[in-house]
């Protein structure tokens, strides 16, 4: 079993490498970037990661080969490909400042791998997440089943992570869902959050979580304020998560950015919705029932991203 990280020479593509590896279900991992030049120079990151993390098989015990590398050949036959290319978020600088650089980074990444692997499954987590998923749906010509983005897994791991500490209970014993665009346009879903089976809802007062779901929303942001760039680690291991399930056809149900066509009532849009993910990539869309309020706030989140995707085309088309 192959897969393939491109901008693995960057934070969250070494990340969703080394996690994979570490969980030892591939043969091999292909950490694809480009070079780096400084003067006289040229580096490879993706190389130099790639070999520091296989130093570490012999401690972490794992057997899953890393391969750093520049030359798009050396990911032929690869059965999952998780793009994490393109220039990060820093301060000040919104997802949608991102379209026009990181479009034709998506695109072109995308062509690239689908020469070389026809019937790959590819995973998106460049941003603007949704926007780029669509991108590389469109350039790629796979079946949508086979094409998806990494979003509700970040932001339902922070969202557990927030009131695991604020209820002092195991971030285990917690599950949730949310929907929508990715970030500041999530649609909540306190209704279907438990603690061990007990609604949140029982649990902690209104306002407590409602400023929980707030903070959830600019989760990204927090971290780029604190670091004055993007968030890896959580964002690397959720995409290392989705690779897994699919690749072991667990079956697991997260919430990803997925192509509707009619579920829950939007069409030709990515958009965060639960799905059933395993062998082949997504087996199955769930439509769960929401409430009016609920419903009104997917349609907000939804006008927001396709405002961004109409942006994005016009950009295409200057």
């Amino acid at each position: 079993m192959k897969v393939t990280v491109v901008g693995a020479g960057g934070n969250v593509g070494s990340t969703v490498a080394y996690t994979i590896a570490e969980r030892d279900f591939a043969k091999e991992v292909i950490m694809l970037d480009i070079e780096k030049k400084e003067g006289d120079k040229t580096f490879y990151p993706s190389k130099g990661r790639a070999l520091d993390q296989w130093q570490t098989a012999p401690i972490q015990n794992f057997d899953t080969r890393l391969k750093g590398t520049v030359d798009y050949s050396d990911t032929k036959g690869s059965d999952v490909c998780v793009i994490t290319a393109g220039v990060p978020r820093r301060p000040g600088m919104s997802r949608d400042d991102l379209l026009g650089i990181n479009g034709n980074i998506v695109k072109t990444v995308t062509e690239e791998l689908v020469k070389q692997s026809p019937d790959t499954i590819i995973i998106v987590v460049s941003n603007p997440l949704d926007v780029m998923t669509y991108v590389s749906y469109a350039a790629s010509n796979l079946d949508k089943k086979k094409v998806m983005g990494m979003a509700g897994i970040l932001d339902t791991a922070r969202y557990r992570a927030f009131l695991a500490e604020e209820l002092d209970v195991s971030t285990k014993d917690i599950q949730a869902m949310l929907m929508g665009g990715h970030g500041d346009t999530m649609v909540p879903l306190p209704r279907y959050t438990t603690v061990s089976g007990i609604p949140v809802t029982q649990l902690i007062d209104e306002g407590k979580l409602n400023d929980i779901v707030e903070r959830t929303k600019t989760g990204g942001g927090e971290i780029v304020g604190l670091m004055g760039t993007s968030a890896w680690y959580a964002p690397g291991a959720a995409a290392a998560q989705m690779v897994e399930a699919i690749m072991l056809d667990q079956n697991r149900i997260f919430p990803c950015a997925a192509y509707l066509e009619g579920e829950f009532g939007i069409n030709d849009l990515f958009i965060g919705v639960p799905v059933k993910l395993g062998h082949g990539g997504i087996k199955e869309i769930i439509e769960i029932d929401l409430t009016d309020s609920e419903k009104e706030l997917l349609r907000a989140s939804e006008k927001a991203v396709r405002s961004t995707l109409d942006d994005y085309n016009k950009l295409m088309d200057k």
